[in-house]
């Protein structure tokens, strides 16, 4: 036996015990133009998982070539198939949709086989992206079935979490969440390939995260860091899962822990996709944002803007941190533009509120407000109907309509509070001191700030803690309900000022400044400027 060929026997053997390194290093030393297409996709899995993806892409190219010039066409099926979500990963869907014909047309005229079922699979997660969610349900059923046809466990677990994801796409959350914690159960008993086992492990927490289900991504989380633990340390998987353990850390209030994780995944990630790495660096930015180092996170989503995402609506927070709820709103439109996913549009449209009640625009705040309305109502998951109470809340705030303010935010707080995030509920609290306080009940109001300030206190968010110290200090700093910036409108119409030199002074537009205007008006039973200026100077507002 020649050294290649004994070679090729120590990389086979390698790949049996899942020696990645072992086995990449056995098929490094073989010229590849005489392998099987066999052996370069076990070339192209060992490079995959020593996080050398350029090499396990080329190797999978190869193999594919292999498997068409040996005339398997059903190696060559699986190959495409695996090529098409290989391309579609890497954003480059041109590529993966050549890919996918490719393998339907291997597949066709051929019986029905297990590699069907992966092609079905692959078929619906395209459908599921491309937003055809009927099709994706469909696809993924007919996976399922022609895995348990053929007793496939990996493309069993793989087809029903598949359909998971889209039913929760479909508005189907509770059906979603058991399918996925079906396909959990297979994952469970240890018997999956380790590539499923990681997918289904990253899908089922991320979707747990986008649904504001911080219990049941808590506990996945903590099943899948002793998975990952176990991997090699150089595999793609730890990495995401530390993106996934960040997001988790930060929903339950741990920060420094979840800075640390997003920390550690930027440079584990590196290596691995750039995506990913804007994923990291966006859950870098919002903790920062949230503990008050605004310039750390301006530089965190810089990043993540660089390296090809768009950290939405984290990045709107931080504009209407900074004063520029035109600029938040400007952002979240065109995220929304290109997002269908309810749960990351229910995200963004929560965010869309928020900055068109900064910038003045209740038309907008309603309009966005009845589109979080319709979607949330779709679906049943205690997250989305948090965030709609919340958003109703807020407008009802900002329009004076005391009672209905109070009812909607008392719940989302409520709400928050069972979801355990404490951040959300104690910023909703405020909102609710703010309502109470409109009404006449200060020492109500201040029961509510103090306890938001301890929650704030505790978790690290200096820039609450400040303002909720000031609202302390100052009970009766806004009469007849206006707010913080239509008071500092009020403030510069006291002062003479013109529209126009409104809106360079706080770097808004003149727009915005009108809306304003409309709005404090309306507040306070004036019509012109000069009532509105004799009202600024009875209340000390001038």
């Amino acid at each position: 036996m020649d050294d290649s060929d004994s070679r090729i026997d120590r990389a086979r053997e390698a790949l049996t015990r899942r020696a990645w390194a072992e086995a990449f290093d056995a098929y490094g030393g073989v010229d590849r133009s005489g392998l099987t297409g066999r052996d370069l996709e076990g070339l192209a899995d060992a490079a995959w998982w020593i996080s050398r993806l350029d090499v396990s892409l080329d190797a999978r190219h190869q193999a594919y070539a292999a498997y068409e010039q040996e005339g398997d066409e059903l190696g060559a099926g699986a190959a495409a198939a695996r090529l098409a979500i290989e391309h579609f990963v890497r954003e480059e869907p041109s590529v993966g949709a050549g890919y996918l014909m490719r393998a339907r047309r291997h597949a066709e005229g051929l019986p029905p086989s297990v590699e069907h079922g992966f092609l079905a699979m692959v078929e619906s997660n395209v459908a599921r992206f491309s937003g055809d969610l009927d099709e994706a349900i469909a696809k993924a059923r007919e996976a399922v079935e022609i895995a348990r046809r053929f007793g496939n466990r990996d493309l069993i677990a793989m087809a029903i979490h598949t359909e998971g994801l889209a039913q929760i796409d479909a508005g189907h959350v509770a059906d979603g969440l058991a399918l996925l914690d079906e396909a959990m159960t297979t994952v469970l008993a240890g018997d999956l390939d380790p590539y499923f086992t990681g997918i289904i492990y990253c899908n089922l927490i991320q979707a747990c995260l986008e649904l504001n289900d911080i219990r049941r991504a808590g506990e996945w989380s903590d099943a899948a860091s002793v998975w990952c633990d176990a991997l090699p340390p150089d595999a793609p998987f730890p990495g995401m899962c530390r993106i996934n353990r960040a997001e988790v850390a930060r929903l339950r209030g741990a920060w420094p822990e979840a800075e640390a994780e997003a920390s550690r995944a930027t440079e584990e990630l590196g290596r691995v996709e750039p995506g990913l790495v804007a994923a990291a660096f966006a859950q870098v930015g919002e903790i920062r944002r949230r503990t008050g180092d605004l310039e750390g996170a301006e530089a965190a989503f810089a990043r993540a803007r660089e390296l090809g995402s768009e950290p939405q609506p984290w990045l709107a927070y931080l504009r209407l941190s900074q004063g520029k709820a035109d600029a938040a709103r400007t952002g979240l439109r065109l995220a929304l533009a290109a997002e269908y996913q309810p749960a990351r549009r229910a995200r963004l449209l929560a965010a869309q509120i928020e900055a068109a009640v900064a910038a003045g625009d209740l038309d907008e705040a309603h309009a966005t407000l009845d589109d979080l309305s319709s979607l949330t109502g779709e679906a049943g998951a205690p997250g989305y109907h948090a965030e709609v109470a919340t958003a109703a809340g807020m407008v009802a705030l900002a329009e004076h309509r005391i009672p209905d303010a109070l009812d909607r935010l008392r719940g989302a707080t409520a709400a928050w509070q069972v979801l355990r995030l404490p951040y959300e509920a104690a910023r909703t609290r405020v909102l609710c001191a703010q309502a109470i306080r409109a009404g006449g009940d200060e020492e109500g109001a201040r029961f509510e700030l103090r306890a938001a300030l301890a929650a704030f206190e505790r978790l690290g968010a200096g820039p609450e803690v400040e303002a909720v110290g000031r609202m302390l200090e100052a009970p009766d700093a806004l009469p007849a309900g206006l707010t913080a910036r239509e008071a500092e409108v009020l403030r510069l119409v006291a002062a003479g000022k013109t529209n126009r030199d409104i809106a360079v002074e706080l770097v808004i537009s003149e727009h915005t400044v009108a809306r304003h205007l409309q709005n404090m008006f309306a507040k306070l039973g004036v019509s012109s400027r000069s009532a509105a200026t004799a009202f600024a100077f009875e209340h000390g507002l001038a």
